[in-house]
């Protein structure tokens, strides 16, 4: 049975790849760092910093996402997200996308555009482009995006350069996709707060190239929990880290919701992934700018713990488990 979208019931079977190619082309728009899209064998993006930062993430109808929890467009937005949040946890600025999409024959075509449209929107809220990709049919629907970006002179801030003293900060939030994901599991559709934090995920793009100029030493996207991906950096730079419990604050949605499925709001916050917050270190001195937030510190050592003690909870999303 076809997945309906705005265009009506006609499946990509009917269109064929290149039927859908060109209908998915004609939505898209190109930023000035494009010098040649979709068409030929390859797209062609300027890049001023003769480097690039390249990531990439794959998104499994059933495993990442769920077609009846979120329409094609936050699922765009939220592909899209996934990626950008990695190149700007370099502290780069986002360029391009490229989007390969397996889809089953008996999609409609109109869910596919929406697709696009969303990712062509998240990609534009930060001055990028979708540039190209491929497509085949598949029995699983599955997006893989591969997201670029330019360093404009600055150094990568990578996982390995933390060190003991330097300050833990946050830019973002954290356990709202997480809640959210726990409510459309139990059957609910509210609070609308955080399952539409989960359908669409709020990132602070800007924040990781302000990082990067401010001189942050280590940083990363929380993507699959704060506790798992802080203790990639710790790992990476040969430290511990150690979390203030006080620092997260939990809204009233969220608890009333954890009240309510019986679920420690702070394994949310502290191992929830989804919302692609940034997390990085600073040298002790640091004044923080806007939209970063002290949460804890960096000392000698090794993992990750809150409060001087290992958090009695999960630690964040395995792929594999």
């Amino acid at each position: 049975m076809s997945e309906r979208g705005d265009s009506g019931a006609v499946d990509v079977a009917q269109v064929g790849e290149f039927g859908l190619i060109d209908r998915v082309t004609a939505r898209l728009s190109y930023g000035s760092t494009v010098l040649l899209g979709p068409g030929d064998d390859a797209a062609v993006v300027t890049a001023p910093d003769a480097r690039v930062v390249a990531s990439t993430d794959v998104l499994v109808d059933g495993r990442h996402f769920r077609r009846d929890w979120a329409g094609a467009h936050d699922i765009g937005r939220r592909a899209a997200a996934a990626n950008l949040a990695d190149v700007a946890a370099m502290g780069a600025e986002p360029t391009a996308l490229l989007v390969a999409l397996c889809v089953p024959a008996d999609v409609d075509t109109g869910w596919v555009e929406q697709l696009a449209d969303g990712l062509g929107a998240e990609a534009a809220s930060v001055g990028a482009s979708v540039v190209g990709g491929d497509m085949s049919a598949s029995p699983t629907l599955t997006i893989a995006v591969t997201a670029l970006g330019d360093l404009a002179g600055r150094s990568p801030v990578t996982r390995s350069g933390a060190r003991s003293g330097d300050l833990v900060a946050l830019a973002g939030r954290t356990g709202y996709a997480a809640a959210g994901f726990t409510v459309l599991s139990r059957g609910f559709r509210t609070p609308r707060l955080l399952v539409e934090a989960y359908r669409r995920p709020e990132v602070p793009y800007a924040a990781g190239p302000a990082a990067a100029r401010l001189g942050a030493t280590a940083m990363i996207d929380v993507s699959d929990g704060l506790l798992a991906d802080l203790g990639h950096v710790a790992k990476a730079s040969g430290v511990a880290v150690d979390l203030r419990r006080d620092a997260f604050e939990v809204p009233p949605q969220m608890r009333d919701a954890a009240q309510a499925l019986g679920v420690d709001p702070y394994a949310w916050l502290l191992a929830g992934g989804d919302d692609h917050a940034l997390v990085a270190t600073f040298p002790s001195a640091t004044v923080l700018p806007d939209g970063w937030r002290e949460i804890g510190r960096v000392a000698e050592g090794r993992g990750v713990t809150v409060d001087g003690a290992p958090f009695d909870g999960p630690s964040g999303w395995d792929h594999f488990r």
